[in-house]
C-alpha cells in the first residue's frame, strides 16, 4: 500500500502580533507624553476629581464582573480606543496638545462605561417596580418646582412639564391601587422611570462638575464631600449608560433593521418591570414621607437639590426593607 504523505497547510493568515506590538508601543510613549505635560503644564489638565470618579467605576465593575481578566481586557481596549482623541480634528487649525489631554479623560471614562455595560447586560439592568417608579416620579415633580420650571412661558417647557406630570400621575395611581400591570403598563412605567433616572443623573452630573476641583478645596470636610459624589458617580456610571442605551435605541438608526430593534428595545423594558404590585400602605408612606422631606428641604433649602432627591432615593427604600425585615413581611417596594 502506498502512504500518502499529508502535506501540512500553509497558514495564510495575518499575524496581528507586530501590529499590536506597534500600538502597544505607541500607547506607552503617548501615555508618558501625555503625564510629562500634566506634570509641566501651568493648566491643570487633571483633576482628582476624576481619579475618584474612576475609582468608583472600577469599584462596581469589579463588582459586577464575574471575571477580573474581562475588566482588565475592556478596560485596556478602551484605553487604546480612546487614545484617537489625541487626532487632530477635522476642522481644527492649531494643534493644541493640552486640550486634547482635558478631553480625553472624558471620552474615556464614557466609552468605557458603554462597552462595559454592553458586556454585561444582565447585571446593569435591574427591576424596576411600582416603588421605584412611584419614588422618582415624585422626585420629578420636586425637580421641576425647585428649578423653577412651572413659572417658564415656553410652549416647549410647559408640554414637556405638563406631559411629566401625566406620567407621574399615572404611576401614582398604578401604586395605590390594583391596576394590572399590563405589558403597556409596564413598557409606559419603565419608559418613564428610564427619563427620569437619566434626566436626573444628567442634571447631577452637571452640578458636580460645576463645583470646585478637590485640590483647590482647603476644608477636609469639603474634599470628602466632593470626592464621595465623585465615587458615587463613578459607581452609576454603568446604570446611567445603560439607560442611556435604552434610550437612544429609539431613535432610528442608520443601519439594520428599524422596527426589529424597536421591537428588541420594547420587549427589554417589559421585561425590567416587575409585575408585582406594592402594598397600598407603602405607597402611602412614600407619598407622605417623600413629600414632606422635599417640602422641608425646598422650604429650608438645607441640602442641594440634586443631594436631597438621591438621598431620599437611596434611604426610602432602605426604610422599607427594614422595616419588612422586622414585621416579616415580603419586600415588593423594590
Amino acid at each position: 500500500m502506498q502512504t500518502k504523505k499529508k502535506e501540512k497547510r500553509k497558514n495564510y493568515g495575518i499575524n496581528l502580533k507586530p501590529l499590536l506590538l506597534i500600538v502597544a508601543f505607541i500607547a506607552v510613549l503617548l501615555t508618558i507624553s501625555i503625564a510629562y505635560r500634566a506634570t509641566m503644564s501651568d493648566r491643570n489638565l487633571f483633576s482628582i476629581n476624576l481619579l475618584a470618579l474612576l475609582a468608583g467605576l472600577l469599584f462596581e465593575s469589579f463588582r459586577i464582573s464575574d471575571n477580573w481578566k474581562t475588566v482588565v481586557g475592556i478596560f485596556t481596549i478602551t484605553y487604546l480606543f480612546s487614545l484617537v482623541t489625541f487626532l487632530p480634528g477635522k476642522n481644527e487649525g492649531i494643534y493644541n496638545f493640552d486640550d486634547h489631554i482635558e478631553f480625553w479623560p472624558y471620552f474615556f471614562i464614557f466609552i468605557y462605561s458603554l462597552f462595559f455595560g454592553g458586556a454585561h447586560l444582565d447585571r446593569v439592568t435591574f427591576k424596576i417596580t411600582e416603588g421605584i417608579t412611584l419614588v422618582f416620579s415624585i422626585s420629578f415633580i420636586y425637580w421641576i418646582i425647585d428649578y423653577g420650571f412651572i413659572n417658564s412661558h415656553s410652549w416647549f417647557t410647559i408640554t414637556l412639564i405638563i406631559t411629566g406630570m401625566l406620567l407621574s400621575l399615572f404611576s401614582i395611581i398604578n401604586s395605590l391601587t390594583n391596576i394590572k400591570l399590563s405589558e403597556t403598563n409596564r413598557l409606559i412605567l419603565s419608559i418613564w422611570t428610564t427619563i427620569i433616572m437619566f434626566t436626573l443623573a444628567i442634571d447631577n452630573i452637571i452640578y458636580l462638575f460645576s463645583n470646585s476641583d478637590i485640590e483647590s478645596l482647603e476644608d477636609l470636610t469639603d474634599v470628602m464631600y466632593i470626592g464621595i459624589q465623585y465615587f458615587l458617580l463613578g459607581i452609576s456610571s454603568v446604570y446611567i449608560m445603560r439607560n442611556y442605551m435604552l434610550l437612544v435605541r429609539f431613535l432610528p438608526s442608520k443601519s439594520g433593521n428599524y422596527f426589529e430593534e424597536l421591537k428588541e428595545n420594547k420587549e427589554d423594558h417589559i421585561n425590567r418591570y416587575s409585575e408585582k404590585q406594592v402594598n397600598f400602605l407603602h405607597s402611602l408612606f412614600c407619598i407622605i414621607f417623600t413629600t414632606t422631606i422635599f417640602w422641608f428641604n425646598y422650604s429650608m433649602q438645607i441640602l442641594p437639590r440634586n443631594t436631597g432627591i438621591w438621598l431620599v432615593i437611596l434611604v426610602f427604600p432602605l426604610i422599607i426593607y427594614l422595616f419588612n425585615l422586622f414585621t416579616g413581611q415580603k419586600n415588593q417596594f423594590q
